[in-house]
This record gives C-alpha cells, structure tokens and sequence, in this order.
C-alpha cells in the first residue's frame, strides 16, 4: 500500500471524533527512538507515542516478555480468578508509590483511571464537589471529561458530571493573575481560599484533581512550592488530592512520579500511558481505607489485570530501574533544555522553554512582549520538521511538545534538536508555505 492510499482509507472508516492527525506517517517499525514509515523513510521520535514509550519502541525486555506472556496465558479474567501477572505489578506498583499501605487498581487507560479516582474520592469522603484546573487534560470517558478544564465543546454537546468546579493552574510564563515572578505572591493559591469563600462549601469538597505538571496545557510547571501550600489547605478541610501521572509519571520527568519533586504525597495517583510499553494499562494508586470504599465490582473491567499487559508493565519497571533511566532523564533534559535555551538566544521565535526531565515544553510566540501565541508558526514548524524526519507536536497551538523515550542515544537527541533548529530556522525565514497549514490539523 502506498501511503497517501492508507491515510485516504482512514478518512472513510474513523470518525473525527476517535484521531487528531499532525502529519501523514504510516509507521510500519520502530526501534528506541527511531520510526519507520511504509515508504521507508527513518524518523527519529521526539513524541515517544505521546509520551507512551518511555523505555523506547519495542523495549527488547518489553517485547520478550510479552511473547512469553502470549504462550503461556493470554487472559484469565482478574475479577474472578487469580493470575499472577497483575499480582507482581500491583506489588511493584505498591513498592515504588510515595503513598503509604497502598492498594491498587488495574484499568486499561488514563481515562478510566481518572474515571475511578472521581468514584473513590466521593466513595471515601461521601461528598460531591469537586475541584480541577483551567486547561486540564483527564480523558475522554464521562468522568474524566467532567474533570477536564481543557475542551469545554464536547460537553456542551453531551453534558457532563455535575459538581466540578475550576481554579486557574499557576502559570508563571502567562499568569493568569498578571503577575511576573518578581511581583507574585502566590494569589493562585489565595484563590482557592476565595473559592471556599464565595463558591465551593469545602466541607462539602471530596478532591482536587491535578496535574503535578499540566501536559496538553502545554507542558506548564508550577513553582516548586505551591502544592505544598495547596495541600496545607486540603488537609484542614479534610479533601483530597488526586495527582495525575498518566503522562508525567513512570520515569519521565526523572523521578518515578512527577509530584515528588514538589514535596508532596497524593491521596491518589492514576498512571497509563507508559506503563504498559505500548500496551493498554493503567493503575489508581492509593491509601488503602480509601481504595476499599467502593463495593465489589465498584470500578473493574473483564480485561482489567490482564496477563500479558501486566508482564508488559513488569518489564516497563525493571527496565527503568535496571537502566537507571530516572537519572538518564534528568540528565538528557538537562542536555536538551540547555540546547534549546540555546536556541532561543537566536531565535525570536521561541518565547519560552520550560519543563523537567524528558517532558519539555517550547513556547512559539510571534511576540516576546505580548506573548501572543504563534499558532501557524507552530504547525510550519512540526510539519518541516516531519519532512526533516522528526516526529513532533504542539500543544495549545503553540507550544511544541519535546517528549522522545528516556532510552534515547544522547547523539540522536543531538541530531533531532539539531532537525528541530533548522525547522524553525525555515519558518522564520519564510521558507515553509501557508500552504502547509491546510495539511495540519493538530490541536
């Protein structure tokens, strides 16, 4: 088949609502962070499968043990038997979470581990309202769209859960308050003690839902101690607080879990994305007297603990550990962020770069004074950089989303840096066409 054919074909049986495309690769192989097309062409991947191949494309640990797994046990239903697999990851799971006597509970994605951290929250504390963030990403099932402060179109079509309710995440490069660093005095946390005034009754608040660093927002980090604060305030009004790692966990920022370079310890961790090293899993992660207030078969799936996504997930975890890939992540962000700071001193493009670990974001602005966001720059700049042969994407229109495997060899991170260069170097010298901007979608 002949690329163009595939991506016609794709328009006649996905409906808009299940993809959102940035440019025409039909990958057919991988290997670490490298992507191969049907035509053969080589990429190297600064996408990482939307931070889902954290141990890099078909992890040779990752790949063995799934081939075992298929041999000996496909399924055997966790909700009514008792396989091993899923009892060695929760164990795992248990040994490497920040929370004490936690239990686990197995999903298939982000979204219906989000969906069962909302149930726990209002099962434990027996209340209704909940608080999340502006710009938010928690998944598409009900509940975590409900959560979700990101995209309000959907739900204005559907509806959604009632008794959520919206705080601004602290932005320090845009503040939604219109501070600077130099003038702030955390009035984003005041605010949350102004929503209890005038809003929420938070005696009557079952949790915050939140992003230890906001992905689809654009890759957004809080100062380092305004969870530590937020918490204080949780604590005295008995509410808890729910951290979303399905993107930042597992490795990716150089620690475990995202929230921990921030001095705190969630009630709830929900994980996805990377844990399964390409295959659909994910986890709830939490204090044990809370993950026992639902009844049975209160939050389960006939394919939740299936046998070889959990040897998948095993093999996801030794391999971080055997590999040292926490401190390989800090390292190589360290690498990256220099370079592209870097780059901003020669490119008037580039507004901002921010993030940790392996979880980098570059803000596009046509303006450094008024920030404005660059949308058509940035979807100039991922499309030259796919006919460079790197595989990028934006965020918020704007921001370019720097996420390749933490197995990435240091010389292709160089090389895929130097690709990303040239690309914006062609925008801002009027190379790439606006033709181009019918051809990307993005979002």
């Amino acid at each position: 088949m002949r690329k163009e054919e595939v991506v016609e074909r794709y328009s006649r049986v996905f409906p808009r609502a299940a993809r959102v495309s940035y440019a025409p690769i039909v990958g057919v192989r991988a290997e670490n962070a490298r992507v191969w097309d049907i035509e053969g062409r080589e990429y190297i991947d600064f996408l990482a499968d939307a931070a889902v191949q954290n141990v890099g494309h078909n992890n040779p640990r990752v790949v063995k043990a799934i081939k075992e797994g298929a041999d000996k046990l496909i399924h055997f239903t966790f909700i009514y038997g008792f396989p091993v697999e899923p009892l060695l990851l929760a164990e795992k799971l248990s040994e490497i979470s920040p929370i004490e006597d936690t239990k686990v509970l197995l999903g298939l994605s982000g979204s219906d581990a989000n969906d069962g951290a909302l149930k726990l929250a209002r099962a434990y504390t027996r209340r209704r309202a909940v608080l999340s963030y502006l710009r938010s990403y928690y998944g598409a099932t009900y509940g975590a769209m409900s959560v979700t402060g990101l995209d309000f179109e959907v739900r204005s079509i559907v509806g959604e859960l009632s008794g959520i309710h919206y705080i601004p995440y602290p932005n320090c490069y845009r503040c939604p308050f219109g501070k600077e660093p130099g003038s702030c005095k955390m009035e984003c946390v005041d605010f949350i003690k102004a929503k209890f005034e005038g809003e929420v009754y938070a005696e009557g608040t079952a949790a915050l839902f939140a992003e230890p660093i906001q992905g689809d927002a654009g890759m957004v980090v809080p100062p380092e101690n305004y969870f530590r604060r937020v918490k204080r305030i949780l604590d005295e009004h008995g509410i808890l607080l729910v951290m979303d790692e399905v993107q930042s966990g597992m490795g990716r920022t150089g620690k475990w879990f995202a929230i921990e370079h921030f001095g705190v310890v969630p009630d709830i961790i929900t994980l996805a994305k990377p844990l399964g090293g390409g295959l659909p899993i994910s986890a709830i992660l939490g204090r044990a007297e809370i993950m026992d207030s639902l009844p049975p078969l209160g939050h389960t799936f006939t394919m939740s603990g299936n046998p070889v996504a959990s040897r998948a997930a095993l093999a996801v975890i030794e391999e971080i550990e055997g590999m040292d890939l926490l401190r390989r992540a800090e390292k190589l962000g360290n690498h990256a962020k220099k370079r592209l700071k870097g780059m901003k001193e020669e490119h008037e493009l580039i507004g901002d770069v921010r993030g940790k670990g392996l979880m980098i974001g570059v803000d596009l602005v046509r303006d450094r004074e008024t920030k404005e966001r660059a949308y058509d720059e940035a979807k100039k700049v991922v499309w030259r950089a796919y006919e460079l042969g790197l595989i990028l994407a934006f965020l918020q229109g704007n921001v370019l989303r720097i996420e390749p495997p933490l197995t990435i060899e240091e010389e292709v991170l160089d090389e895929g840096l130097d690709r990303l260069e040239r690309a914006i170097a062609d925008v801002e010298e009027g190379k790439v066409g606006d033709d181009v901007l019918r051809k990307i979608q993005g979002w």
